[in-house]
């Protein structure tokens, strides 16, 4: 006969359980922040409902490298837009090696994202003028990448800021071991530039590649995305690491993936927050295989491309995308070493597309970038084609805003429905499948209605699920908000 306490046994296990249930099914706090469907964050359960990643469309060449100053090895762009007007800050090289002192930070700047030109500084002497658009010269300039500093206690001097620099050559340099590693520089206008210290301020790293930067609203502080390279794998990585002031930063910590994702080469990370949702990180890697050769005269083993994968706290990668973002193509010239780069930074020009850029032609004469465009927070999408009905519902969630609204498009034989749900997964009141007419088209911000309209005032700080219903249509992004005025 089993003791009082073994009689308890079963049901302390019960009470675990549904105590373990129960803080699972802890609602998600969205707010009123758009949610993107680069990942399952939202997802629950789904059926003939697949995550779909969206590639760019390759637009116009914007910037060739040819100036003396330049060279077909410019590399590491960054975009900057500062109200109407954008820059492109990038590598101007002379070829030589990565500690080279012979190295340069030009400018181009725009205000369309498309029509770049370089201003005439008279800064600093290249290709024997001082009419150029150079910026800063030396070792940090191999991969200076500035941005614009939001952070509310930014100085007026140092509304700009940028790290560049990497390790003297030696022995594991590779692995932080020699001296050198990242200088931080500040700037009022982003084209006069100062050190803001005379010594490296992240020393432990590889950093012979682009390392990024930028002020991180969400999390309050600084964020860095820099080069190492994996011991244990022998790989080129990305660490990430944090700042309250620029100037002490935290150890990197070694990007992590999931167990069955695969170990490959990331030359560049081009991360940033997404401009409409800055909680959730979006990198863009140059993913590089060292060992090919497509192009049997090129001096240079290597071709790459890009990926595309996301992030919510900076240290886990989501890689539900294992296909290339962005491939070379049909140019022969983007089948040979470091082409297909993206540049770190997007551009927002307020037509419903962001602008990304990226480089082609790398180590030919013609080197240069070109514009990449994306629908407005559609890089991916919860996506259901072939004429097939497919479903998710949502884990649950709490909002805060009285309308949900959607980017979303459909065939014109495609739809759209929503059903609120309560906590227990019954359809509340007013806001059943049924009662929500089919939505259909093609609208970055449609609000959705049911037949009661489209008030969701009195389920705001509820505990709610979301059931969508989807035909031939692709959800790119929702967020709950007040209604527009």
């Amino acid at each position: 006969m089993r003791s009082p306490r073994n009689r308890m046994l079963p049901a302390l296990v019960i009470l675990a359980s549904l105590t373990a249930s129960s803080h699972a099914a802890e609602p998600l706090m969205l707010g009123s922040r758009w949610e993107l469907f680069v990942d399952e964050y939202l997802i629950d359960s789904k059926q003939n409902v697949e995550l779909k990643l969206h590639e760019p469309v390759r637009r116009e060449i914007v910037l060739t490298t040819d100036k003396p100053w330049e060279g077909p090895t410019s590399a590491y762009f960054s975009v900057v837009q500062d109200g109407e007007k954008v820059r492109l800050y990038y590598r101007g090289s002379d070829g030589g090696p990565d500690h080279s002192e012979s190295q340069f930070t030009c400018v181009a700047e725009s205000k369309d994202g498309i029509h770049f030109t370089r201003p005439k500084l008279g800064l600093i002497e290249a290709g024997g003028t001082k009419e150029n658009n150079v910026i800063w010269r030396g070792v940090e300039s191999h991969n200076f990448a500035p941005f614009l500093d939001p952070n509310p206690s930014a100085k007026p001097d140092a509304r700009f800021k940028a790290l560049g620099g990497v390790k003297k050559p030696g022995k594991n340099w590779q692995y932080g071991e020699t001296p050198g590693g990242l200088y931080a520089f500040a700037s009022a206008d982003g084209i006069h530039w100062r050190k803001l210290q005379k010594e490296p301020v992240i020393t432990k790293g590889a950093f012979d590649s682009q390392n990024l930067a930028f002020w991180d609203a969400a999390r309050n502080r600084y964020a860095c995305f820099s080069r190492i390279f994996s011991a244990e794998d022998k790989l080129r990585a990305i660490q990430s690491s944090h700042s309250q002031d620029f100037l002490k930063w935290s150890t990197g910590v070694p990007h992590r993936y999931a167990e069955d994702a695969p170990k490959e080469h990331f030359y560049t990370s081009a991360t940033i927050p997404c401009p409409t949702a800055p909680h959730l990180f979006l990198s863009f890697p140059k993913r590089f295989e060292p060992a090919r050769r497509k192009i049997p005269e090129h001096s240079v083993k290597g071709v790459s491309d890009t990926i595309f994968m996301s992030s919510r706290d900076g240290g886990h990668w989501d890689r539900p995308f294992l296909q290339a973002w962005a491939r070379p193509g049909l140019d022969p010239k983007n089948w040979t070493d470091r082409s297909n780069m993206v540049a770190y930074g997007i551009y927002d020009g307020g037509d419903g597309e962001w602008s990304l850029y990226i480089s082609e032609h790398y180590r030919h004469a013609d080197h240069r970038i070109r514009r990449l465009t994306v629908r407005q927070q559609g890089f991916a999408s919860a996506h259901v084609g072939g004429g097939k009905h497919g479903e998710f519902t949502t884990h649950p969630i709490q909002f805060d805003g009285d309308s949900l609204q959607l980017n979303y498009a459909s065939s014109a034989a495609g739809s759209i429905q929503i059903e609120i749900q309560d906590e227990k997964g019954q359809p509340i009141p007013g806001f059943a499948m049924q009662e929500m007419p089919e939505l259909y088209g093609d609208e970055l911000a449609a609000t959705a209605t049911w037949d009661s309209g489209s008030d969701l005032g009195a389920l705001r700080g509820k505990t709610i699920r979301l059931r969508v219903k989807m035909i031939d249509a692709d959800l790119y992004a929702l967020r709950f908000t007040d209604k527009v005025k």
